[in-house]
């Protein structure tokens, strides 16, 4: 049975969803005023994996994974642009979809705006106001009231006066508590805004995740998932409100990644250490990024760096060497194969992917050992389900950026042939010299009873 680690109860629990057979999740996605950068990539990444795995399992699967299209750094990012804000957010959910593409990101079943959402937005802030848990304020906000809410703070593990011990905001004039958050944002002349029962404004951010989750999923769903960084207080917070206004548990687990870091300090703008998942894909091939992503523990700190994003590509590569050794047709998992059984054990315990990793290379020198082509077979099946090693072995090894040496395949092929040219007239220094200067340049020949093939390194 497949057992997660429920965020809300700090515990591995069995998996045991609402409606027998079927799963329902919900994932924070992207604020669309920037590019996505790794951190945006961790998280694709990690629930589809997630997404795979449960379908492989048996489940039937509705995933939602929302796009924030209205917030204040969109409106300032179009304003200092000059642009219109629909022209910005269509332009970067473009390259979002993009770079989910690349890095094998199955399109989610649902990715809801939250500008198509409004009235729902609305409708759940009357049932908070309706049940005393929101109030407007006199700046024309309508805000949350915290403490009218039992057991806020259950996510975060704490209790309401740590959290007011904690805050460093000085309290806004306008609220009760400063850790009561606003539902309903009073627009300025200039924003952009739709009427409501409190007058012209637009949705604060924690409302719209409550409102599209119960649209597309109903008030009570399995899986809430997210970054580390939105547990507190986003996920608090939708929390409160969901609870609040349907007066019906939420979600029955919560799942959130770790952060990435960047040669082991926090990713950050102000620290110059920040990569769009463009400036990683210019330099590394989407698989070896996926790859680096995929052999670390969702919950843990993954840790980027060159090197080992190098030798994440290193270990790639050794899979589908051993992987372009034998002809590996697609056959049905065998799960009663020793492998494939340790692999369906590693995911069904919290997801551990760098265990299921371990069983793809112990598959893959098995391979190597005996060319066993059922070996391959299911190194490719059970790689498959991490969205790897679907690709042709060649495509991939000799895959790469040209920048760095200047050479297109058409290139190397022909400096191959000079190569065997020179081998057939004895002429053995100018062959080393050709392998030697393609060496330098990245790529590496092997030779073999078929001829000559290569990769690059």
């Amino acid at each position: 049975m497949l057992r997660l680690y429920n965020t809300l109860t700090r515990e591995k629990q069995a998996f045991e969803p609402i409606e027998p057979g079927r799963v329902r999740m919900y994932v924070c996605g992207m604020t669309v005023y920037d590019y996505c950068h790794l951190g945006h990539a961790r998280v694709m990444v990690v629930f589809d994996i997630v997404v795979r795995w449960l379908r492989a399992s048996g489940y039937e699967v509705t995933y939602v994974r929302n796009i924030t299209d209205i917030d204040d750094k969109i409106i300032a990012r179009a304003r200092a642009n000059g642009e219109g804000i629909e022209e910005l957010t269509s332009r970067y959910i473009g390259a979002m979809d993009e770079d989910a593409v690349a890095l094998g990101v199955i399109r989610p079943d649902h990715e809801p705006r939250a500008t198509a959402y409004v009235p729902q937005m609305q409708a759940l802030i009357a049932r908070l106001e309706q049940a005393r848990l929101a109030y407007v304020a006199s700046d024309g906000d309508v805000n949350f009231s915290v403490r009218d809410f039992p057991g806020y703070g259950r996510l975060s593990g704490k209790s309401i006066e740590d959290l007011r011990a904690g805050e460093r905001v000085e309290v806004a004039s306008a609220k009760r508590d400063p850790l009561d958050f606003v539902l309903w944002k009073r627009s300025k002349p200039e924003e952009p805004q739709w009427a409501s029962p409190w007058g012209c404004g637009r949705p604060g951010w924690h409302i719209e995740c409550s409102a599209m989750s119960a649209a597309l999923l109903g008030e009570s769903f399995d899986i809430h998932g997210g970054g580390q960084d939105l547990q507190f207080p986003h996920h608090e917070n939708e929390i409160a409100q969901s609870e609040g206004a349907s007066g019906r548990p939420f979600v029955r687990y919560w799942m959130h990644n770790g952060f990435v870091r960047v040669d082991d300090e926090k990713m950050s703008k102000s620290l110059g250490n920040f990569f769009t998942v463009r400036e990683v894909l210019a330099r590394y091939d989407a698989e070896v990024v996926r790859f680096f992503i995929a052999r670390a523990h969702y919950r843990s700190p993954l840790n980027y760096s060159d090197q080992h994003l190098d030798d994440a590509r290193q270990a790639l590569t050794r899979l589908y060497t051993a992987l372009r050794a034998v002809e590996a047709s697609p056959q049905p998992i065998d799960w009663g194969r020793p492998a494939a059984a340790r692999f369906r054990a590693a995911m069904d315990d919290d997801f551990n992917t760098p265990e299921a990793v371990a069983v793809l290379f112990d598959l893959a020198a098995e391979v190597n050992r005996g060319r066993d082509p059922a070996a391959a077979s299911l190194l490719r099946s059970l790689g498959g389900l991490l969205g790897l090693l679907q690709r042709d072995p060649v495509a991939f090894l000799q895959s790469g950026p040209v920048a760095a040496s200047g050479l297109e395949p058409a290139d190397i092929e022909a400096r191959i042939a000079e190569r065997a040219a020179a081998k057939r007239a004895r002429d053995f220094a100018s062959a080393d010299r050709i392998r030697a200067e393609l060496a330098a340049a990245g790529v590496q020949l092997e030779d073999g009873p078929g001829g000559t093939t290569w990769r690059r390194s």
